[in-house]
């Protein structure tokens, strides 16, 4: 998948892409009701998993696929794994949510007009007992130096996902590099938050995960939310159109027009209403820089 592609052949190019990334990527399946050759165009985007998971990249792209016709299609995988596929080619833009790699990305010309979108917050989970006791902790920081220090069983996704890098930027931030039996990679970390999550729930630990995957996964899991609403736990996801420059054949356009409505306030309100009538609460929020500047806080 060296290239992008046009028309017929680009959705056929992603499909071959898709296959040689099976391993590493969640596909979503067809829009409703709908084939490529019956929509005025098609659109590839790599996304980080967390909001596939959640659903919000499957409403959004229902909604403008409902508005314009247009079939916006994803292949899902990490921040980090999703910025590298998007490098080889055949992808319009991307959706992420760790910003140093994005910075990066940018800067080595993969990419440009970065916008957010909307966003959400990490949580650390645990279980009921909470042995190192970091229930209530106000700071993030200060609950991994507990965990440490008790060396209680913390999950790692391990795979430089945005979830893994903000959890590395955390420990960094307070002053300890984790190692040792306590401190367990999932060796599945790259198939999903989903599944960590249900890893660390099956071995009874401690995880940093984001609240759209706890509340998805409520029912189902033990673990409990023991510390939140830290600042350093919010968690940002924007979009990134790939550079024209360097990949000629993606339909910057078509990217263009896309980006534009995320950021829109049709798009922000859907955002905001995501899953409130199932979870009793937005799993996502908007903040796009217009939806800032018409909705101040």
């Amino acid at each position: 998948m060296g290239k992008a592609c046009d028309g017929w052949s680009r959705w056929m190019c992603f499909l071959v892409a898709v296959g040689l990334l099976v391993s590493a990527c969640a596909v979503a399946p067809a829009g409703p009701g709908a084939t490529p050759a019956a929509t005025r165009d098609v659109l590839l985007m790599a996304s980080t998993i967390g909001p596939i998971d959640a659903g919000i990249v499957g409403a959004l792209e229902d909604a403008y696929f409902t508005k314009t016709g247009v079939l916006v299609r994803h292949a899902g995988a990490g921040t980090g794994a999703a910025l590298e596929m998007t490098k080889r080619g055949g992808f319009d833009l991307v959706m992420v949510h760790a910003r140093a790699l994005e910075d990066k990305f940018i800067a080595d010309g993969f990419g440009v007009d970065r916008r957010d979108v909307m966003y959400n917050d990490f949580v650390i989970l645990g279980p009921a007992a909470d042995p190192a006791g970091i229930k209530g902790e106000k700071l993030a920081v200060n609950a991994l130096r507990k965990i440490a220090q008790a060396q209680t069983l913390f999950v790692t996704r391990g795979d430089n996902s945005g979830t893994h890098v903000k959890e590395v930027e955390l420990w960094q931030k307070a002053g300890i590099k984790p190692a040792g039996a306590w401190y367990v990679t999932y060796e599945k970390g790259a198939s999903g938050n989903a599944p960590t999550t249900r890893y660390a729930n099956e071995r009874r630990g401690y995880l940093l995960m984001d609240r759209a995957t706890y509340l998805t996964l409520k029912k189902e899991i033990g673990l409990q939310i023991l510390v939140e609403k830290d600042p350093d736990l919010l968690n940002y996801i924007a979009v990134i159109r790939m550079n024209p420059a360097k990949f000629p054949k993606a339909n910057t356009a078509g990217a263009r027009d896309f980006v534009d409505w995320l950021v829109s306030d049709e798009a922000q309100r859907l955002i905001k209403s995501f899953g409130v009538t199932q979870y009793g609460e937005s799993l996502f929020f908007p903040n796009s820089e217009e939806w800032r500047r018409k909705h101040p806080a």
